[in-house]
């Protein structure tokens, strides 16, 4: 497996294991109070819009080659920098 499919690999794996997450977020929060309830939508909401912009990022990633593939590869870097960020701010308010 060279560099290129061994990165989009990783993703793959990254995006489902934040699918199953958000997932637990969600049954999460429908135990929750209604004023927590709501916050925790929010959180889930903005989760799932950035985890649908990584997923954007990783096809077309999938679909770059050559040069491209680089700067691709970049902009997949940030989008699943920013879920991460997302993630770790919503997660916390689980707690």
């Amino acid at each position: 497996m060279n560099q290129r499919d061994a990165f989009i690999e990783r993703l793959k794996d990254s995006l489902a294991r934040w699918n199953v997450e958000i997932e637990e977020l969600t049954k999460r929060a429908r135990q929750a109070g209604e004023d927590t309830r709501q916050q925790h939508q929010e959180d889930i909401d903005d989760l799932k819009a950035r985890r649908d912009e990584a997923r954007k990022r990783l096809d077309a990633l999938q679909a770059s080659s050559g040069e491209a593939w680089d700067d691709m590869r970049q902009g997949a870097d940030r989008a699943w920098s920013q879920l991460r960020e997302a993630w770790d701010k919503a997660s916390s308010r689980f707690k």
